[in-house]
């Protein structure tokens, strides 16, 4: 896969290359760049933001440097996400099928907003969640992290994505390691029985447990399984009784 992202500030993707985003680079996993759009202004003094139309706060970024900068990246197999408010609801799902792409390409803004022909540009409008970041820099950074984590061979062990929290609509069941017992607290006993059967009921039903009572609205219209019915009986019952 290869990753563009156009920001005016490029230094602030330093961090990632310190993740998974860098080891994927260094194994040739990934061709990952970020593009400074301020470079393909046309202006005298090079900037990308100018007041608005019709009068209000703030400056919008400029639509040339941004096409430029565009053009200068893209082919036929890109794919062009902007990081903006009113964008769709990023999620692990939305994760999943931006790593299928060939090519992305991130539009990362500053100031009050874009100018809107800069969307005549863009395949796919993301956003974090409903709040506002100072910059498309942060969300460009969890959405990049978050999809480069699918792509086959990252992660060491392709079977450790599918065990995280989101994946199957489940919050993660809890885990442990060495030692067994440490300051008094045991790890559950059916984890060292190695009855692998055991302990796929006991993850999840503890991942059913943890959603029920930390994110129900994750279940909300989940086609339970027999087996999950029955777990969340069981799970209720228990919760009642130690009430």
């Amino acid at each position: 896969m290869k990753i563009d992202v156009l920001s005016i500030f490029p230094n602030i993707f330093t961090p990632l290359q310190e993740s998974i985003v860098g080891k994927a680079t260094e194994r040739g996993l990934l061709d990952f760049n970020v593009v400074d759009f301020r470079e393909f202004s046309t202006n005298k003094h090079h900037n990308v933001d100018d007041t608005v139309y019709g009068g209000g706060a703030g400056m919008l970024l400029t639509a040339q440097p941004i096409f430029d900068a565009i053009d200068s990246v893209k082919t036929p197999n890109s794919h062009v996400v902007l990081l903006d408010p009113a964008g769709r609801t990023f999620t692990n799902k939305v994760a999943q099928e931006l790593s299928q792409k060939e090519h992305l390409i991130f539009i990362a803004g500053h100031y009050e907003g874009y100018d809107e022909r800069i969307k005549t540009l863009v395949d796919d409008e993301i956003s974090l969640g409903d709040y506002v970041l100072t910059g498309g820099e942060l969300g460009a950074m969890v959405v990049i992290d978050a999809t480069v984590r699918f792509l086959p061979g990252v992660l060491g062990n392709d079977d450790s994505a599918d065990g995280d929290s989101f994946e199957d609509g489940l919050l993660e069941y809890p885990q442990y390691t060495k030692p067994a017992v440490f300051r008094e607290m045991e790890v559950p006993e059916v984890l060292t029985s190695g009855n692998h059967e055991l302990i796929r009921k006991w993850r999840l039903k503890e991942s059913l447990r943890k959603t029920l009572l930390r994110r129900p609205d994750l279940l909300e219209g989940r086609n339970f399984t027999k087996e999950e019915l029955q777990m969340l009986d069981e799970i209720q019952f228990e919760e009642d009784n130690r009430r």
